[in-house]
Order: structure tokens, then C-alpha cells, then sequence
């Protein structure tokens, strides 16, 4: 049996941090909201692309969180409410797109499409600071002075919470997609359009309040 001290994370903290993350991914928010427009909206692959963009986005924050960098963010209230804002501009940039292009479940994603997915999800998560809250508010209580470095701790933790959102994100897209094939495929007309922008542009309202 492994000696408890020679594991790089406390054992004891594993389950209720992944717990906790859980919670923290199953509550609504722009990601899972984004997702499941996209999923809807132009199928599987599409979705899945979105997610690999969400998910670089997400490693970045955990790879700056372990480096310090966010904590210096959330130390700068004007540069907090710069990405905030700059955050919710763009999912509102997003709605209005969603509202010029109609959702069409039959054309192929192609890899032009599916490259301006990933990075319209990379950069609708580095714009968003609620990724940067967490890992600042969370990420310490479950660090413990008596195992590994606080840095090699929290990179087991923030590859766990990675993990986690993948699975969630990866849920979101294939229930969404389903869901889709059953409304879209027989919807047709500007109101599908207003549908997905309207669906985007209540995420960024959420992302607002949430941040606020």
C-alpha cells in the first residue's frame, strides 16, 4: 500500500473535490448553454468540435491559475470587467451570427467549419472569467501543505476538473444532438434562427449576472 504522504494530492480530498467540480459543471452556464445550441443546431461533430476549443480554453485557465497569472486578474478590478464584458460581447457576436446563419443540420461540417467552432469555444472560454474565479476560490482549499508541491497539486486537481467538464461538455453535446434530430430536421423559418439567437444571447446575459 501506497505510504498516504507519498501521494502528490491528499486522498482524502480526491472524491469531494470531484464532487464539487461536478456540481459546479452540471450548473448552467455559457458553456453548457453554447454547447447545446451548437449540438442542436448542426449535429454531433459540430458540438464535439466546439468542445475540444472549450476544453483548450479551459486548460489554459488551469495552466495560469497554477502559474499565478489569474490571481494577478482578479487582483485588477478594471482588467476583471474588461474580460468580463469583452466576454459577454462576444456571445452576444455569437447570437447574432446564429440569427444571419440559419442552422442546417443536413450540410456537411467540413474542417473550415469545424476549426472556426473550436475556436470560437477557445475564445468564448479564455473571455470567460468564470473559469479564472474558480480555480482562484476552489482550487486552494484542496491543497494540503504535507504532500506534493502546491504546484504539482493543483495540476492533478485542475487535470481532474478537466477531465470532469470533458465528460459533461461531451454529455451536453450528445443529448443536445439527439434533441435536435428530433425538432430541427422538421423546423424551418426565421423563427429556428431566433430560436438559437435568442438561446446564445440569454447565455450572455447569464454569463453577466454570474460574473458580475
Amino acid at each position: 500500500m501506497i505510504p498516504h504522504s507519498v501521494w502528490p494530492v491528499d486522498p482524502g480530498v480526491i472524491l469531494p473535490f470531484l464532487l464539487a467540480v461536478l456540481l459546479i459543471e452540471l450548473t448552467p452556464g455559457p458553456n453548457m448553454g453554447w454547447l447545446a445550441l451548437v449540438a442542436a443546431g448542426r449535429g454531433r461533430a459540430a458540438g464535439l468540435a466546439a468542445v475540444a476549443g472549450v476544453t483548450l480554453g479551459l486548460t489554459a485557465w488551469m495552466l495560469g491559475a497554477v502559474a499565478g497569472l489569474t490571481q494577478i486578474l482578479l487582483r485588477a478590478p478594471t482588467l476583471y470587467q474588461g474580460l468580463r464584458w469583452a466576454g459577454v460581447a462576444f456571445l452576444l457576436w455569437l447570437a447574432w451570427e446564429a440569427w444571419r446563419v440559419p442552422p442546417d443540420r443536413t450540410a456537411p461540417v467540413d474542417e473550415g467549419t469545424k476549426r472556426g467552432l473550436f475556436l470560437r469555444g477557445l475564445m468564448g472560454n479564455l473571455l470567460n472569467p468564470k473559469a479564472a474565479v474558480f480555480y482562484v476560490a476552489l482550487l486552494p482549499g484542496f491543497i494540503r501543505p504535507d504532500h506534493g508541491a502546491a504546484w504539482v497539486q493543483a495540476l492533478w486537481l485542475g487535470g481532474m476538473h478537466v477531465a470532469i467538464a470533458i465528460a459533461v461538455h461531451v454529455a451536453v453535446v450528445l443529448g443536445a444532438d439527439k434533441a435536435g434530430q428530433a425538432t430541427l430536421a422538421r423546423a424551418q423559418g426565421p423563427w429556428v434562427r431566433g430560436l438559437m439567437a435568442g438561446g446564445i444571447a440569454v447565455v450572455a446575459l447569464w454569463t453577466a449576472w454570474q460574473t458580475r
